[in-house]
């Protein structure tokens, strides 16, 4: 119905894209992708591009997943839509919260409530917390706590709970109760030092702080990224998850991680908890769930919390929460396709693999550019924070980013910036010489950003 020649013309015109001011869109419209070819993309232009973003840390299994490519389809002659509330179900929901229950039963997370994706699998989890406490004759308990830098969607509830400003500002006054503990980074912290151990023991300090501050039997739930991703790709010290899970016991407070990021493989093991060797009372996904081919989220519960509210015999336990596309059949199809491909391919194990190879090529990067102050990663969960002055860790300008972008692009690597970070999340069925086309493309973009200084 519409030519390349009207696509071009109407970019940006009539279509507000998320995470961006309009003005700028209009000034430097987007780039227009028409194809997705394995790890690969390919511009409204024709130019080719490794997709160093992973569509947007989602497509796990890559852009030509045919295994979920079927599911999708024949879903679609088979039951294309219907509701799960209350009275009816279907198929496809069933199999995957069996399938769900099973791939996370090392955590002890055996329900799961569906949702559209990752901004509602967060609203849902907050609410659940404070139902939870309800349930177990604690109403008191609304508070929450989560970290600076974490990034928990764009719901209200979500945002509040955002530990960085720039999704909070213009939306003010946020959900009330929510509290931020200082944010896990070596790179840049409050604590005056890089030793890990030292800032994740002053994080549990200060968490302990607030508990006696404010009141244990005021606070719903801790909500937490296995590691940061929108913050900038923020691995926290090893014993953090850990020492924040002891606290939470200590006081009943709630768990929850956040996964939409994090699980299936991304981080280089099954979820990001598993990493770290927790067991959360509820955690998030999104994303990869149906490799970013259909929008849906999922919570999984704990067996605690679950039997509080099925033992329930009031309307405290009624979950007056839910969407029109909750369960949806295609969604579940594609995610039963998708985590079932997923675990046959191991692909955490290749996260780890060429991540560890991929961390080490930055690093190496690092010693040639001094544009580069900081390299970081997990899996294949990377970035690189370009700054103008190593010793004050000054942050490098838009200007200078966008021509590492744009030279990169150029050379056939897409990335994600973010403030003076480049965000790296490529799909993890990579293989070597796709690691070496990122680390080609970045030395020719970072080449241009120092010429640019």
């Amino acid at each position: 119905m519409f030519d390349t020649n009207f696509t071009r013309e109407n970019n940006a015109r009539h279509f507000w894209a998320p995470m961006s001011h309009p003005r700028d869109l209009r000034a430097a419209p987007p780039k227009v992708i028409v194809r997705g070819e394995g790890v690969h993309i390919v511009d409204i232009d024709g130019h080719r591009t490794l997709d160093g973003v992973g569509g947007l840390w989602c497509t796990n299994l890559g852009h030509s997943s045919e295994p979920v490519k079927e599911a999708i389809r024949r879903q679609l002659d088979t039951l294309p839509y219907y509701n799960t509330f209350r009275s009816t179900t279907n198929a496809p929901t069933i199999e995957l919260s069996y399938l769900l229950q099973e791939y996370f039963a090392p955590e002890g997370l055996t329900r799961c409530f569906l949702t559209a994706g990752g901004s509602d699998s967060v609203e849902t989890a907050l609410r659940l917390a404070r139902q939870f406490h309800r349930v177990n004759g604690e109403p008191e308990r609304t508070k929450f706590f989560s970290l600076k830098r974490g990034y928990h969607g764009t719901h209200f509830g979500g945002a509040s709970v955002n530990g960085n400003p720039n999704f909070r500002r213009n939306y003010e006054p946020m959900l009330a109760g929510c509290h931020h503990l200082p944010a896990p980074f070596a790179y840049r912290n409050e604590f005056g030092t890089e030793d890990e151990e030292t800032i994740a023991k002053g994080i549990a300090r200060a968490f302990e702080e607030e508990i006696a501050f404010q009141g244990a039997n005021t606070i719903a739930a801790l909500i937490m990224e296995p590691v940061l991703g929108a913050g900038g790709v923020i691995v926290p010290p090893e014993t953090l998850f850990p020492l924040m899970r002891a606290i939470c016991d200590k006081h009943g407070i709630l768990l929850i991680a956040d996964e939409v990021i994090t699980a299936f493989g991304r981080t280089g093991a099954d979820c990001g908890s598993r990493l770290w060797g927790i067991k959360p009372d509820m955690m998030t996904m999104a994303k990869a769930l149906t490799n970013g081919y259909f929008p849906l989220g999922a919570v999984m519960i704990s067996d605690r919390i679950a039997q509080a509210f099925e033992a329930n015999a009031d309307t405290r336990g009624v979950i007056s929460h839910g969407y029109t596309y909750s369960g949806h059949p295609v969604g579940a199809a594609a995610a039963v396709a998708a985590v079932t491909e997923i675990r046959r391919q191991n692909l955490a194990a290749h996260a780890r693999t060429h991540g560890e190879t991929l961390l080490a090529g930055f690093k190496a990067l690092q010693d040639r550019y001094e544009l580069i102050g900081n390299v970081r990663g997990k899996g294949l969960m990377l970035a690189m924070e370009l700054v103008t002055d190593r010793a004050a860790k000054t942050p490098a300008g838009k200007q200078v980013v966008e021509r590492v972008y744009e030279a990169a692009y150029a050379e056939g690597l897409i990335m994600r910036t973010s403030g003076n970070n480049l965000i790296l999340s490529p799909a993890l069925i990579i293989g070597p010489e796709d690691v070496e086309t990122i680390l080609h493309c970045l030395d020719v973009g970072l080449k241009a950003g120092t010429e640019a200084l």
